[in-house]
């Protein structure tokens, strides 16, 4: 009977050996499944995506023009354009990269290349990584409801946007309108102060910044008749808007619903990810190299500056590419920040009032009219070439500081 299990030669298999092939079988085959399981849905995703992009092109290929990339949003649709919302999007990003990028990948070079020495430092350690760990989860809504308390109002804490405790960069005019519809600007010192002609005469310019000399009547029956006159005459007791010229520079405490205090709130959204991301890269060093550096006398940060971070630049631009992704594509934090407001101007320096280009096209997507969908189709594709641009940059940027190990 023993002989019959155990020779190969008997005619028929042994139960052992069918067994094992049975199982060797099964498990091809399962393997087999699970393979095609995964490139069906591979498929299946990549076939959802081009029909998306397909009915978004379709629907909004026809309104995409330089007019629509240039004029700003209106009432009417075959009017409306994305301009202030696109290069709101273009400072919004570019600021919050500035701020993210360096910060997150310095956070990720002291919790990776400096260890702790001691024990309050490797709390303090422990501290960090934990809250990185837990705000990578935290909605971005939350950082939207953060950023209007923090860096909006500052809590309250020194003035109001409207009337910012700490200012430069911004000069403040009282506009009249002279009697031959022109406008006539005095520079004021105090803004609070109210409006008034009494430095007119002495101060007075037109918008370009040229002095000019105003003559002030109390009525028009005392103004004379000539038309270059009546440019430069101003009535006693006109009442005057309050304007204000602001350079690039223009800074103010708080900041404002701006595209500074719009930057540094999608800074903290992304921030996390910078973080882990880096954090990983650095870990994909090889810790050979960073014994070598040291061997030969290297300080710890010359083997960071030399070694460990030319290294792991790839996968750090890597993190960095999907953070300003989801920074470019985000709507809740801007939404709770700003609002749905009406802005037809560009941005022009740090403190200016900002849209972005997801919050114009939910604007856009939420009216019921057709056309204003078929502007957020417009709008979808604008959003993506930016996005397709910007994450081009970054990846020419890994491959131009991208060092061989050896």
């Amino acid at each position: 009977m023993s002989s019959l299990l155990s020779t190969p030669n008997s005619g028929m298999h042994p139960i052992g050996e069918i067994s094992r092939r049975t199982k060797v079988r099964d498990r091809r085959w399962v393997d087999a499944a699970f393979r095609w399981f995964c490139v069906a849905t591979a498929l299946l995703s990549v076939l959802i995506l081009v029909v998306l992009l397909v009915s978004i092109l379709i629907q909004g290929y026809a309104r995409l023009s330089w007019h629509f990339l240039q004029h700003y949003p209106e009432p009417e649709p075959r009017w409306a354009g994305i301009g202030p919302a696109l290069w709101g999007t273009v400072w919004v990003c570019c600021v919050c990269g500035l701020f993210a990028l360096p910060i997150g990948v310095a956070t990720a070079i002291f919790l990776e290349e400096f260890p702790p020495q001691r024990w309050w430092t490797r709390k303090l350690h422990n501290f960090i990584q934990l809250n990185i760990s837990n705000l990578a989860g935290v909605p971005s809504v939350v950082y939207g409801i953060l950023g209007l308390t923090l860096f909006v109002s500052l809590a309250h804490l020194a003035g109001t946007p409207n009337q910012p405790a700490w200012e430069i960069g911004v000069r403040y005019y009282d506009q009249f309108w002279s009697l031959g519809d022109r406008a006539i600007l005095v520079p004021i010192t105090d803004p609070n102060a109210p409006p008034t002609l009494a430095q007119a005469g002495m101060q007075a310019q037109d918008y370009d910044g040229h002095p000019v000399a105003v003559t002030i009547v109390p009525s028009r029956r005392e103004a004379a008749d000539s038309p270059e006159m009546l440019q430069y005459t101003l009535i006693e007791g006109r009442v005057a808007g309050r304007i204000t010229k602001s350079s690039w520079y223009h800074l103010r405490l708080p900041l404002g619903r701006s595209v500074l205090a719009a930057a540094l709130t999608l800074m903290l959204v992304i921030l996390p990810i910078v973080i882990i991301a880096s954090q990983e890269a650095l870990r994909g060093v090889p810790s050979s190299l960073r014994e070598a550096g040291l061997g030969v006398g290297a300080t710890p940060w010359q083997v960071v500056r030399h070694v460990t971070l030319p290294a792991a630049i790839p996968g750090i631009m890597t993190g960095s590419i999907l953070a300003m992704s989801r920074a470019i594509g985000e709507a809740a934090p801007i939404l709770i920040m700003a609002g749905a407001v009406f802005i037809s101007t560009s941005p022009s320096s740090l403190v200016d009032e900002v849209t972005v280009m997801p919050l114009q096209i939910y604007d856009w997507a939420s009216r019921p009219q057709a056309e204003f969908h078929e502007l957020a189709a417009t709008g979808i594709l604008v959003l993506l070439a930016v996005l397709l641009l910007f994450n081009s940059l970054a990846v020419y940027i890994r491959q131009r500081t991208q060092k061989p190990l050896t």
